[in-house]
Order: structure tokens, then C-alpha cells, then sequence
């Protein structure tokens, strides 16, 4: 009997389950209002190309700022650092609702092409860009690190447990946002954000415990010292440009919250479900996660890094079948969802895919690139090409819709616009083409890398 107890797994601690049932909540609160905050800032009078713009700096704030954050918190302490953090996302997802609850800004009905809105609107939703970026760029580095110092020597276990939470935390969120917002208003989705994100406070002040770390002590780093540090890493031109070729993937994968929220409301339905059409994302990786790490876990992370580009070049070329259909993308599948609507499902389900292939390879990729010795440092940037994909494809997926997809569209009296198959089909095609171009670009760099070493080498 102590033989066997002895063979036994050491149970993940406390605090490890406090981090994700934490993390569980802080996904929650994002994603109850991630597929509508788009449209969410069109109806208020944000116009064409704001929306976007502004999502796209959201994303880029989450994604870059923990290479600042991530160092403060490891000197603060992650408990006060999440403290800190779900006062600021609480902040800034009440200031995306205030227009609407305190200052009697009407949503309109539909996403207007012109900029019409005030200060008293500009100046919340851009303060909620700001806390938001700034308390989810908090989380991340103290979360992923808890789980880190917390998983007794199975790390591999550990972060798929993370993983998991974090996609199952972002399908509640999206079912409570759609339960909430269609018996009430749109702007409730962010109550929904602001009530996940007290939970997650009190359930970091009541049950989380600060872990110390059993490695030795990392040096204490100034804000000086981080940016001069960011200056060597982009300095190598391997890694420069690994990343930059990497934004490509990230550039299509916000079109899930950019562009594909527009298409829907504008072009296919009155009143899109996006948070359902988009929980396909969480749900597929939650369904096909072990089973790709099963069968493709083997391949090489260059090519499973291709692999997932492209399919998630053909997740955009996709939508061109219900544009070419009888009946176009409005066409009613079985009287259930609408062709158009259908399409952008599975879409976002084939992103998902896209991103079991692209994702943890590249952490791989990047540990196997960066010099011996600084595979820390290095993959403390692994995350700046999701950054740079979402600042440029804010305003250009943007652009994308507005002056290719709708030239020479028409508008319908329920206000709808009918698109013309040709230039449809061009929008989608222009962002297969992008995709297309970065598994190019990322094949040959991986070329041009194995050259460099091998004359390195000789």
C-alpha cells in the first residue's frame, strides 16, 4: 500500500486551482463582450473604420503590456498584482457601458457608416481601452506564472488544465453574454464583464496564496532595463523577423472580432447571435485539443506553424460559397440559420484549428531559436506578433470590408446591404491571400534560417 501511495501523482496545491478558477472568471468576463464590442462602438456612433481601430488597439495593449506588467507583478506580487488588475478591468468595463447607462447615449439599430459621436462618448470607451488593456495585461503574466510555480513538476498537465479553463471560461462568458443582452440591451454584456471581474477580485482576495518561487531569485529589472532589453531581442534580425511573418496569422485570426461581427450584421442578419456563432472557437478546442496534440504533436513546429496558416487562409476562403449559393449568404440553411451565418461559424471553427497547429509550436520554435542561455528573455516577446496582428488588423480588416467587400453595394429597406458576388468574393479572397502569402513567407524564412546555420556552422 505505500508502495502504490508512493507511486502517486503529487496533487496539484491549492493555489493552482485558485489561479484557474480565477482565470476562468477573468475569460469570462472578456469574452461576454469580445464578439460585440465591435458592434457595440458602431451603434454608438463610432462610424466605419473606429470600431475596428479601437479593438484592435485593445488587443494590442493585452498582448504587448505584459512584457512591462509581467516584470512589475514578479516584484509587487502576483496577489496584489490581481488585485490591482480586476479594479482596473471592473473600471473599464463599467466606463464601455456608461455611455449608455449614465450618460443616455442611445444605441442605434444599425451600424452607421459616419462618425457621430461625442465626447461623452469617446472619452469613457476610450478610458475602458485603456483600463482593460491594462488590468488584462496584468493577468496574463501572473496567472501563467502561478500555474508555472504551482504544477509540481508536471507543467505539461498543468497548462493543459490552464488551457482548458480558459476556453471553458470564454464559452460561459459568451453564453451568460447572450442570455443577458437578449433580454435586456447590448450595453448589459458589459455588466456582464463588470460582475465576472468582481467575482475573480474576491476569489483572489479570499482563496489565492502567494507562492514563493523555489528556483533562485530573478533579478530585479527597471522599466529601463526592459525596453533596453526589447532593443537586443529585436536587434536579432532571426527572431525580427520571425515574428513580423508570424503577425500575418494573428492579422486574420482578429478578423473573428473585427471583420466577421461587421459582415454579419451588416450584410447577412439583422441581429447576428455573434457570441454563439463565435463560442465554435472554445468549443473546437476544447473537442479536438488532445486529439491534434495526439496525432500531429510529432510534426515539426515549422511545418505545424505553416499548417495551421493555411488553414486558416481557407477559413476565410470559405465564406465565398454561400456568395456563389442560390439564394446568397442570406439563404436559410434547413430554416434554422442563414447560409452567410453558417459559413462564419464554421470560419471561426476552422481559426480554431488554425490556431491547436500555431499556437504552442510557436513557443517551441521561438525556445529553439533564441540564443542558448536567453530562451527566457526571448520568449518573453513571443506575443508581440498577436500584438502587431491586431493593431494592423483593426483598421485594415476595416478597410478590407468597407471598400472592397461593399463596393458598389446596395441597401435594402430593412437595411441591410446586398453586396455584388464579385467584389464579395474579393474581400474574402484578398484575406486568403494574406494568409497564403505568410505560410509562403514563414516556409521561406525557415529556408533562409537553416541556411544562416548551416553556414554558421561551417
Amino acid at each position: 500500500m505505500a508502495e502504490e501511495a508512493k507511486g502517486q501523482p503529487e496533487p496539484f496545491p491549492r493555489t493552482f486551482w485558485t489561479a484557474n478558477l480565477t482565470e476562468l472568471f477573468e475569460r469570462a468576463a472578456y469574452y461576454s463582450m469580445a464578439s460585440f464590442v465591435m458592434l457595440y462602438l458602431g451603434q454608438l456612433g463610432l462610424g466605419d473604420y473606429w470600431p475596428s481601430t479601437l479593438n484592435g488597439i485593445l488587443w494590442a495593449l493585452v498582448y504587448f503590456l505584459p512584457i512591462l506588467s509581467g516584470t512589475i507583478a514578479d516584484q509587487v506580487g502576483f496577489k496584489r498584482s490581481l488585485l490591482v488588475a480586476f479594479v482596473l478591468l471592473a473600471i473599464g468595463y463599467t466606463c464601455m457601458g456608461y455611455p449608455v447607462w449614465f450618460g443616455g447615449q442611445p444605441l442605434a439599430d444599425k451600424v452607421a457608416p459616419e462618425m457621430s459621436a461625442g465626447a461623452g462618448v469617446i472619452l469613457p470607451v476610450v478610458l475602458a481601452i485603456v483600463f482593460i488593456g491594462m488590468g488584462g495585461s496584468v493577468i496574463k503574466p501572473c496567472i501563467s506564472g502561478t500555474v508555472q510555480k504551482t504544477s509540481v513538476g508536471r507543467a505539461t498537465m498543468a497548462f493543459s488544465i490552464f488551457y482548458m479553463v480558459i476556453n471553458i471560461g470564454s464559452i460561459a462568458g459568451r453564453g451568460t453574454s447572450y442570455f443577458v443582452r437578449t433580454r435586456s440591451s447590448l450595453s448589459y454584456i458589459f455588466a456582464v464583464a463588470v460582475a465576472c471581474s468582481i467575482v475573480a477580485f474576491f476569489v483572489v482576495l479570499f482563496l489565492y496564496r502567494e507562492v514563493e518561487s523555489t528556483g533562485p531569485a530573478k533579478p530585479r529589472r527597471s522599466v529601463g532595463r526592459i525596453l533596453l532589453d526589447m532593443v537586443l531581442v529585436l536587434r536579432n534580425l532571426r527572431f525580427a523577423l520571425f515574428l513580423l511573418v508570424l503577425s500575418g496569422f494573428w492579422f486574420l485570426y482578429t478578423q473573428v472580432y473585427n471583420m466577421v461581427p461587421l459582415y454579419l450584421k451588416k450584410v447577412v442578419e439583422k441581429d447576428p447571435a455573434v457570441d454563439l456563432y463565435t463560442m465554435a472557437n472554445p468549443i473546437t478546442i476544447v473537442a479536438f485539443q488532445l486529439l491534434i496534440t495526439k496525432i500531429f504533436g510529432k510534426l515539426k513546429p515549422i511545418r505545424s506553424i505553416v499548417t495551421g496558416i493555411l488553414i486558416i487562409s481557407v477559413a476565410m476562403l470559405v465564406n465565398i460559397v454561400p456568395v456563389l449559393a442560390a439564394g446568397g449568404v442570406r439563404a436559410s440553411f434547413m430554416e434554422w440559420i442563414p447560409l452567410g451565418a453558417l459559413f462564419a461559424v464554421l470560419t471561426v471553427s476552422l481559426i480554431a484549428f488554425g490556431e491547436l497547429f500555431t499556437s504552442a509550436r510557436t513557443f517551441e520554435y521561438i525556445g529553439a531559436l533564441a540564443p542558448k542561455g536567453q530562451e527566457g528573455l526571448f520568449l518573453g516577446y513571443a506575443n508581440l506578433p498577436t500584438a502587431i496582428g491586431s493593431l494592423v488588423g483593426g483598421p485594415v480588416g476595416a478597410a478590407i470590408f468597407n471598400e472592397i467587400m461593399c463596393h458598389g453595394a446596395t441597401k435594402r429597406p430593412d437595411g441591410l446591404l446586398d453586396l455584388q458576388p464579385a467584389w464579395n468574393a474579393a474581400g474574402w479572397s484578398v484575406l486568403m491571400a494574406i494568409g497564403l502569402l505568410t505560410a509562403a513567407g514563414m516556409w521561406q524564412y525557415n529556408r533562409w534560417l537553416q541556411r544562416q546555420q548551416k553556414a554558421e556552422a561551417a
